[in-house]
């Protein structure tokens, strides 16, 4: 007798993506205190250091032993997701490109992974979903337009800030295409961490050092960032990936501009602008219609690699 498969409850998908926004939009909150008496370098040091001890040893004693080969896979994903990512955003704002386009920037991650996902993993989104990924872009720059300005950077800054986001967006699909993420998930966030970590203590050490300041403020922003912004993110992240195509995952990033702003407006008491409800109108709609509708056209795949079904052993 052949067992029905197990369908995930209607509302499961909704919480996951809104613990992913919410929780993708808090590192805003730890780099807002940490980087009040540090170096941004020396703050993604301490977080991906951190973050890597921690889940070290349970990486070493529960789960499956790594390979080499894994451990290279992953290594190189820690590069990319963690240290091209974060750095590259990090560098371009000390080289002065303006804050708000380098938000703008990194929030467009969906629609590079919309536009990747067909050719490497050979999702076909429909017309619909593509409306929604448009969308969604449109309520980014309604929310972002207030703060945009072009500054006066170089050339190249720039193009680190679009570099960047495309390194995540091509990490991301290659992942679903490689099944990489089908290991452990406190296994490869370990690895990834630490590997950064080393790319950023060369960093932060060219910056003036890795001793971190003794502030509360900055004890807060790493606790903050590890916790939260780190294993909780992360972590729904690749549970997300296991479940859902790329495109439909990476389409609740749109999201984290305005939540973003409501974190600001709850611990900082920044103003809220009627753009930014505009904005998110526009993007839960947008999102919204990316959402998987029941049914599954010929060439579309909303579960697992490759089109098959995750494996979550």
């Amino acid at each position: 007798m052949t067992l029905p498969k197990h369908q995930p409850h209607r509302l499961a998908w909704p919480l996951m993506a809104a613990a992913l926004v919410v929780s993708w939009s808090s590192g805003f909150v730890g780099i807002r205190y940490a980087s009040e008496s540090a170096d941004v370098m020396l703050v993604l040091f301490w977080r991906t250091l951190m973050s890597g001890l921690i889940l070290l040893p349970f990486a070493l004693m529960i789960g499956p032993r790594i390979g080499a080969r894994a451990l290279m896979r992953q290594m190189a994903f820690g590069v990319a997701m963690m240290f091209l990512y974060l750095g590259g955003f990090a560098l371009a704002i000390g080289q002065r490109v303006p804050t708000g386009l380098v938000a703008l920037i990194s929030d467009l991650v969906p629609l590079a992974i919309a536009a990747l996902s067909q050719p490497i993993l050979g999702h076909r989104l429909t017309s619909r979903q593509w409306t929604g990924t448009a969308l969604g872009a449109l309520g980014v720059l309604i929310v972002s337009l207030n703060s945009l300005s072009f500054g006066t950077a170089p050339g190249w800054a720039y193009m680190v800030t679009i570099a960047s986001m495309m390194v995540f967006a091509l990490a991301t699909v290659l992942q679903k295409r490689m099944g990489t993420i089908d290991m452990p998930i406190h296994q490869g966030l370990c690895i990834q961490c630490l590997t950064a970590a080393m790319l950023f203590a060369a960093c932060a050490g060219w910056n003036g050092g890795l001793m971190p300041p003794l502030d509360g403020r900055f004890g807060f922003g790493i606790a903050w960032l590890v916790l939260f912004s780190t294993f909780f993110c992360y972590g729904v992240y690749y549970v997300s990936l296991r479940l859902h195509s790329a495109a439909q995952v990476s389409s609740v990033i749109y999201l984290s501009p305005p939540v973003t702003m409501l974190w600001a407006w709850l611990l900082f008491g920044e103003p809220l602008s009627a753009a930014m409800f505009l904005g998110l109108a526009v993007t839960l709609f947008g999102v919204w219609l990316t959402s998987p509708r029941g049914t599954v056209s010929k060439g579309e795949t909303s579960l697992g690699p490759i089109g098959q079904p995750a494996d979550l052993s």
